[in-house]
């Protein structure tokens, strides 16, 4: 099982690469496979390659839930 969470595109590397940033982490992801991205989109990327574009709305829902699942976790 594989757990995705979005991650905002800070700065292109390149052409096919960008800079993600997830929670505290920037990672270098490819975009090959989604089209039209631009700085302030968010992805879902798994194994260093965005899987799809996400609307800003749907990424707070996210981030929403799993800032649910993280206080859950603390007790």
């Amino acid at each position: 099982m594989c757990l995705a969470l979005p991650g905002e595109i800070i700065k292109f590397v390149d052409e096919n690469n960008a800079l993600v940033k997830f929670g505290g982490s920037e990672i270098q992801i490819n975009l090959s496979f989604v089209e039209n991205a631009k700085v302030g989109d968010y992805v879902i990327a798994h194994s260093g390659f965005a899987l799809s574009l996400l609307d800003t709305e749907e990424a707070e829902k996210t981030f929403s839930v799993w800032r649910e699942y993280e206080e859950s976790m603390e007790g």
